[in-house]
């Protein structure tokens, strides 16, 4: 038996046959070129042709001399690094859909503009100000790891900050949020220190384990262990903070991931804790298989990107934890 047992159409023919070159790559090194039952992995070694496809071409053609990509719409908060937030999103799609690593100059110099961020307690700063960011700290470590950057002492040094920056519970939550402050407070020129009593959220949380994944020796952690299974935890519930307060938005989806929702927290439970299972882990898989299409791919409310090809990205990251996660 198989992973492909659970599900009613092949997911996996409809992703090498879709003509689109960085899908397929990534379908035949991780799904197709797998033994039948063996768990796919990210790709050790990625596929430098993709770097060279127009997508990645167009997104490098764009970036500034100091490694970072110019935010090109209004900026209401005066306290944002708005190019910070967009070199995030265009590293995202480099590092996840195209696999560009330290090795492309690229993304070397957007590595060294993200992590000329780093505050001197550890965590990177801009994005909210100068507010601590457990999300955005983690989302772009989680990227730089993923592109060869998970022994700099400077990730590690992000790394521990996130270590020290736990709730009590064992998972993270926005600092600010902790103290009952309206996002209004990120114009604050002082640092709001959180309440680590209160409980976490699981949309800091679901944000912060994908950094860890995304790194092989802090993915067996105990505080990652423990964090992923407080996240199941969550599946189907609303956020403790106003931030994700609808149950609705664990099956809003995107990619790269962004938020946290089902795809993206199963994708990291599953890399963290192989072959965790609980009853909301196996009702979120079942969600997932009923919203297969004939087609083989998967459907949802998929949150429009610029490529205008998610619903491929999103079937290939429901394949993974399908496979990584069979029933």
């Amino acid at each position: 038996m198989t992973w492909l047992d659970g599900l009613r159409f092949d997911p996996i023919a409809p992703l090498l046959s879709s003509g689109h070159p960085a899908v397929r790559s990534w379908a035949v090194r991780e799904l197709a070129s797998r033994p039948a039952g063996l768990p796919p992995a990210r790709a050790q070694t990625p596929d430098e042709a993709l770097w060279d496809l127009p997508i990645p071409r167009r997104i490098v053609r764009r970036q500034a001399a100091n490694g970072s990509w110019t935010y090109p719409g209004r900026r209401p908060r005066a306290s944002t690094d708005y190019d910070l937030l967009e070199t995030y999103r265009q590293v995202g799609f480099l590092v996840d859909m195209f696999g560009f690593t330290h090795r492309n100059p690229a993304l070397a110099a957007a590595a060294g503009y993200v992590l000329a961020h780093q505050s001197a307690q550890g965590d990177l700063r801009g994005i909210y100000g100068n507010q601590v960011s457990p999300n955005y700290t983690a989302a772009l470590i989680g990227l730089l790891s993923k592109a060869g950057y998970g022994e700099d002492p400077r990730v590690e040094r992000a790394f521990d900050w996130l270590e020290a920056s736990r709730q009590h519970d064992g998972g993270w939550a926005l600092p600010l949020r902790t103290r009952g402050r309206k996002l209004d407070a990120l114009d604050e020129p002082q640092t709001i220190a959180g309440d680590p009593a209160q409980p976490f959220s699981h949309l800091i949380t679901g944000i912060v384990l994908r950094a860890y994944a995304a790194h092989p020796g802090r993915r067996e952690s105990t505080s990652a262990q423990k964090a992923a299974e407080l996240l199941a935890a969550r599946f189907f519930e609303p956020d403790a903070y106003p931030d994700k307060g609808r149950a609705a938005d664990w099956t809003e989806f995107s990619f790269p991931f962004w938020m946290t929702d089902l795809v993206s927290a199963l994708d990291a439970i599953s890399i963290i804790r192989p072959g965790f299972r609980s009853d909301k882990t196996d009702t979120a898989r079942d969600w997932l298989a009923a919203h297969q299409e004939p087609s083989g791919l998967f459907t949802g409310h998929l949150l429009r990107d610029r490529f205008h090809d998610l619903q491929l990205w999103f079937s290939l990251a429901v394949c993974r934890v399908f496979a990584r996660m069979p029933s």
